[in-house]
């Protein structure tokens, strides 16, 4: 009896454990320029040289064509990735300090259209 109460414990804290791990905001995907970080629908994330000091700086019609990789209001940082506040209060995502955002131009998983674009744009890689 001891033993069934002890494996039983066990799977329900095993249970619990995966039930609260918080998973990585993002997932890792091929392009033509190597392997790049993306969101849930495989689109190709950037970051963007103007944003500093765990701030983005792209709102208004820059998040319109760089939409940003936006985290729930309860999300919990979790290794690499923390989470940001925007300048209207939303939370988004960061990778090793850097927001995360998407291109507008991009149209199908493993596009890498908005590398380079202005010389600030760049692909973010895992």
């Amino acid at each position: 009896m001891v033993k069934i109460g002890a494996i039983a414990f066990s799977a329900t804290l095993f249970a619990a454990t995966i039930a609260f791990a918080q998973t990585a905001p993002t997932k890792t995907g091929d392009s033509t320029k190597g392997k790049v970080l993306t969101d849930g629908k495989g689109m190709t994330l950037y970051t963007f040289d103007k944003d500093d000091g765990g701030k983005s700086a792209c709102n208004g019609p820059c998040a319109t064509n760089w939409p940003p990789l936006m985290a729930s209001a309860d999300a919990k940082p979790t290794g690499t990735y923390t989470i940001v506040t925007r300048d209207d209060g939303g939370k988004q995502w960061a990778y090793k300090g850097k927001p995360l955002y998407t291109w507008s131009k991009d149209t199908k998983a493993g596009n890498v259209t908005g590398d380079g674009v202005n010389n600030v744009w760049h692909i973010a890689t895992p």
